[in-house]
């Protein structure tokens, strides 16, 4: 058996390179769980963005486009599955608001850890995250930042672009976490959800970011979420304020369409997007994990992208469930939802998880297991719109 630190150098070279070469070919920048399918008569304007079918909740149209979105009444703050709906909010997201967007990512207790099962591995030596080379639609193509709006103001995670079987090569589809786009238990459906592939594709600093032209901060256009959907696990046992509560099961897709509408699909557009295994080996059986994300938290500001590459141990938060991914990484909060990858067939990069919980300081990040329950979710999306990009 290889040391640890062999383990790792092997995992920093073989590992390190794996979203560039997914990216080579990227080009450049010009049912389980969460809602049904929708009900007949649903339908969308094209031209707009915006759903023609609103539950009564939201009230009047224009209501919402002039800010009607921003008043969380806790009495009719959208919970059930079913009531997911995102408006298209032209203009919300400028680049001034993506980079004032903080970040979302519960952090576990040293208590929820002292009461995990003690079948977990030790703790993971912390691994420094470095900073992805630019510009990233030729080095992270899939990789870009989700936003949403929540009670608590803007806010900001990771996600990944991904392969949709039922429109090959044609993918609207982004993997992020679940409490990136639900609240969990108690609460309900984020609002304004948008996805920028290659954020800040030449890696601007914090400080210039509000002054860089928006074709810089959002190179490939703004995306927003048609629809979103998550676990029944992160619905009801989530907390996306703080803790390893719903962490297990902590895995969301998103239906994309661009702001512009133009035809192009997300993957046509960013040239690339990632297979899902979702029958991924089990931590203990991997020697390399990679991570990807926007670290938004102190010591980082979410400008840049960044990367950590380890060993992968076991985290088991809920014995009921699968263990969960855990690698030493140094990315804080913003860098939730963002891809853990495997070298898969042929040395193809495939997303296993994506990035949910860690400690304050960090030291180290885990992502849930993607079994059934995410597949179901996934496979909900996609058939929703088979044929359709």
């Amino acid at each position: 058996m290889l040391s640890p630190r062999i383990r790792r150098v092997l995992a920093a070279g073989a590992a390190g390179s794996l979203l560039a070469l997914a990216a080579a070919c990227g080009s450049a920048p010009g049912e389980a769980g969460g809602p049904p399918s929708p009900r007949a008569g649903d339908s969308t304007d094209l031209d707009r963005g915006l759903p023609t079918d609103l539950p009564d909740a939201l009230g009047d149209l224009g209501k919402w486009k002039d800010g009607g979105w921003n008043t969380w009444d806790r009495e009719k703050w959208l919970r059930e599955a079913a009531d997911f709906v995102n408006p298209h909010v032209k203009g919300l997201w400028d680049a001034d608001r993506m980079h004032e967007a903080e970040e979302s990512h519960p952090e576990v207790t040293d208590e929820e850890l002292a009461a995990a099962s003690a079948d977990s591995d030790p703790e993971p030596a912390a691994v420094r995250a470095e900073q992805v080379r630019t510009p990233y639609h030729q080095n992270a193509a899939p990789v870009g930042k989700v936003f949403f709006d929540t009670p608590r103001g803007p806010m900001v995670c990771s996600g990944t672009v991904v392969q949709d079987p039922r429109n090959p090569g044609r993918s609207d589809l982004v993997a992020t976490a679940g409490h990136c786009v639900h609240g969990g238990r108690n609460e309900g459906w984020y609002r304004n959800i948008m996805f920028v592939p290659s954020y800040n594709d030449e890696g601007h600093p914090a400080e210039q970011v509000g002054d860089t032209p928006q074709r810089e901060v959002a190179p490939y256009g703004i995306y927003w979420a048609q629809w979103a959907q998550t676990t029944s696990y992160w619905i009801d046992r989530g907390d996306a304020a703080a803790g390893a509560a719903g962490a297990a099961q902590d895995f969301a897709v998103l239906r994309v369409q661009s702001e512009s509408g133009e035809g192009q699909s997300l993957e046509e557009t960013v040239g690339n997007a990632l297979k899902i295994n979702f029958e991924g080996p089990q931590p203990d059986r991997l020697e390399a994990l990679s991570s990807y994300g926007y670290p938004a938290a102190p010591p980082f500001d979410g400008a840049l992208m960044h990367t950590c590459t380890d060993a992968p141990g076991r985290l088991f938060v809920d014995p009921s469930q699968p263990p969960m991914y855990r690698i030493g990484c140094t990315m804080t909060g913003g860098t939730s939802g963002g891809g853990m990858y495997i070298a898969g067939a042929r040395g193809k990069a495939e997303l296993v998880s994506v990035n949910a919980i860690g400690p304050q300081p960090a030291t180290w990040l885990a992502g849930p297991y993607l079994g059934e329950d995410a597949k179901g979710v996934f496979d909900a999306v996609s058939k929703q719109h088979a044929g359709r990009s």
